[in-house]
């Protein structure tokens, strides 16, 4: 439930505001942002790890495999989707819809 929720919020957040869900999301905020909830949904297992090996070690390697994830997730995967691989510049930031372009994707 929770994950389903973290794959959600960026789509949501474009409904707080004309630009707040896109002030959030774009650039090294929006980066930043997620890094810190992905790591503070990772506390109980963290947690979980560290009990069930008596060290923190467990819990060292799992974030170090969540933090290469992210990265490269962050520096290849996204810039890959978006075009921005081999100097060739991505779609530029959309901006806000008309309402009635914005109500089609919401069904």
């Amino acid at each position: 439930m929770f994950g389903a929720a973290m794959g959600l919020a960026p789509h949501l957040l474009h409904h707080i505001g004309l630009l707040a869900g896109t002030a959030l999301l774009t650039g090294l905020g929006g980066t930043v942002l997620f890094g810190a909830l992905g790591l503070a949904a990772m506390a109980p297992m963290l947690l979980r790890l560290r009990r069930r090996f008596g060290s923190w070690w467990a819990p060292g390697i799992a974030v170090a495999v969540f933090a290469a994830m992210f990265a490269v997730s962050t520096l290849l995967i996204g810039p890959a989707l978006r075009g921005a691989v081999n100097g060739t510049p991505g779609p530029a930031v959309p901006s806000a819809p008309a309402p009635q372009q914005h109500t089609r994707h919401h069904g």
